[in-house]
């Protein structure tokens, strides 16, 4: 095994088979959104490169199944703690290529990390089943087996953990994993596989390349992948799904999402402001998991409107590595201007901006693709900016008649992965929890995120597949089962 100590800003490289590797075709820069300045080089991997991955990634299987599942979940204790070790040189770099604040590249990584650790108890967790006597003088066992090599292709926002969402339990289960990141960040996957790198695993098991549209192509078509991951918009993870169904694969394809906030007059409003708020701008509201939609009761609207101006004014937009900056830069100037002309739709089509922060300024990043937030109230559920993913620090506030009104609102959204509650009320929590459609929901809690031992929902527009990411979910994923049926008459 080759191991890169020491990653250099410059061409960004595949690791293949233990081995650190240059894409076949030139691609684009990695671009820092806090400065604008080019601080590497990205390369695209050719079809060929893909197989050459999915190839190594074969030969690896077939010895890595057969270990003993306490050998294949060793060098994920190792890599748990090179994460926990490297947490902050990680999270900087993070940061460079993201734009997002330092705390949330930490805490992006802790999710991630908490992902390796569950995956660590996969002997317990491919534990299938066992009947005595399930016919007359007939035992049945069910088992679960590995398939062989499996990719996923992840996105910018979350670059440390949504790979960790997939890998871990992939390679613990027996399988080989191919990982394809974003073109826009692909800095935090390197240092990531060179952690890996000095993890153990054994040449093939865990294998980076890197690309664009004909790389994610080539892994869709390819004969020797079981299946794919996918996290990103809803256009594209629809034609994930698709194009990897028509080709035999299994897939699960994480989509867009459109969530809302309902707040009933019962609440802690300052409580549900400060979280409502921190819910649509962390991240600089590049999340699926962003409230941006808060549907108020009619009785406290006015109120909850103040409070959350009040909370939206303490904000501060900076390079996320310097102290005290709540909104970093946004991945790129091109999404800047996106996120701009959807706050100027929601001006033309009538909602009130009653903080616009278009014209916020970072002194000595004039380069960097900063927007501040941006707050509309008077929404209604028919505008663009209540209806579209947005993917930026814009919050939209509008009044119901009460709890019922609201859900009716939330649920005609064509997404349906998560939500979040502010109340006093049992009786609206139940009525909130039967009701709304959304796979991820919270209850006096600003974001719906599961922890890595309970799966990653997603519902309507928002997920196309059977089995989400995370947890027993992901297990079954990667794993089928066979059933094996015993009998001895002379027993």
């Amino acid at each position: 095994m080759s191991s890169q100590t020491e990653l250099q800003h410059g061409t960004v490289r595949n690791y293949v088979d233990g081995e650190w590797t240059t894409p076949a075709a030139d691609g684009e820069d990695v671009t820092n959104p806090a400065t604008g300045e080019s601080i590497a080089r990205v390369g695209y991997s050719s079809e060929g490169d893909v197989d050459e991955a999915v190839t190594r990634g074969q030969d690896a299987f077939e010895e890595w199944h057969r270990r003993p599942v306490e050998e294949r979940i060793q060098p994920l204790f190792e890599l748990k703690q090179l994460l926990e070790e490297h947490q902050d040189d990680l999270a900087t770099l993070l940061v460079e290529e993201h734009g997002k604040t330092f705390g949330e590249a930490k805490g992006e990584l802790r999710r991630g990390i908490e992902n390796v650790e569950t995956a660590c108890g996969i002997p317990t967790l491919m534990q299938a089943g066992h009947v005595e006597n399930a016919a007359p003088s007939i035992d049945e066992t069910a088992v679960r087996k590995p398939l062989g090599v499996f990719a996923a292709v992840t996105p910018f926002n979350f670059p440390g953990m949504i790979p960790l969402w997939f890998l871990p339990y992939a390679v613990a289960t027996g399988n080989s994993f191919i990982l394809k990141p974003s073109e826009q960040t692909p800095l935090t996957a390197e240092f990531l596989f060179d952690l890996i790198d000095r993890a153990g695993f054994p040449d093939g098991v865990v294998q980076l390349v890197h690309g664009s549209v004909d790389t994610v192509n080539a892994i869709l078509e390819h004969d020797g992948i079981e299946g794919v991951s996918f996290v990103g918009s809803t256009p594209v993870a629809e034609t994930i799904y698709e194009t990897a169904a028509a080709n035999g694969k299994r897939v699960q394809a994480q989509g867009g999402a459109k969530n809302h906030v309902i707040v009933t007059e019962s609440a802690d409003l300052e409580f549900a402001a400060e979280k409502t708020v921190g819910s649509a701008l962390a991240c600089g509201g590049e999340r699926c998991l962003a409230n941006d939609v808060a549907v108020v009761e009619e009785s406290v609207y006015e109120e909850f409107v103040d409070l959350v101006r009040e909370e939206v004014e303490r904000q501060v937009v900076g390079n996320g590595l310097e102290e005290g900056t709540t909104i970093g830069a946004l991945i790129s100037a091109d999404h800047e201007q996106r996120v701009r002309n959807y706050v100027e739709t929601g001006v033309q089509e009538g909602a009130e901006l009653i903080h616009d922060g278009r014209d916020v300024t970072v002194e000595g990043h004039e380069g960097g693709n900063f927007l501040g937030p941006c707050v509309f109230r008077d929404v209604t559920s028919d505008m663009v900016i209540a209806r579209e993913e947005i993917f930026g620090p814009v919050l939209g506030l509008l009044p119901a008649s009460g709890i019922e009104e609201a859900i009716d609102i939330m649920n005609r959204s064509e997404f349906g992965n998560a939500a979040s509650l502010f109340t006093g009320s049992g009786a609206d929590a139940r009525r909130f929890r039967h009701r709304a459609e959304a796979g991820n929901l919270a209850v006096n809690a600003g974001t719906a995120a599961p922890m890595a031992f309970f799966h990653f929902g997603g519902r309507k527009d928002s997920f196309f597949g059977d089995l989400h990411a995370q947890a027993e979910d992901v297990v079954r994923f990667y794993t089928d089962e066979t059933v094996y049926i015993e009998r001895w008459p002379d027993a």
